[in-house]
């Protein structure tokens, strides 16, 4: 018989460093459409592995806290709103 805490990560998806596009919108919750779109921008930090985007999540994490970081100081001076800015 499983233990409780074997059942529960039946439930909970692993979330890794380095996602393919299914795995990186999940965690962003965007389309995975929309990620493609975001990734052959390059909006998003990503790389390609073969011919298929892959994402890693230290770096998605770093570009959504310099996006945040950017629409909380064009929130704090309205007059000098900048344009949300590609990864890099």
């Amino acid at each position: 018989m499983r233990s409780a805490a074997a059942r529960s990560n039946l439930l909970v998806p692993e979330i890794r460093e380095v996602m393919d596009i299914r795995q990186a919108s999940d965690y962003l919750g965007i389309s995975p459409d929309t990620l493609y779109k975001y990734a052959s921008e390059g909006f998003v930090p990503a790389f390609k592995l073969g011919n298929r985007w892959r994402f890693k999540r230290s770096r998605l994490d770093e570009w959504m806290d310099r996006q945040s970081d950017r629409q909380s100081a064009a929130e704090a001076d309205p007059e000098k709103k900048k344009p949300v800015q590609p990864a890099m």
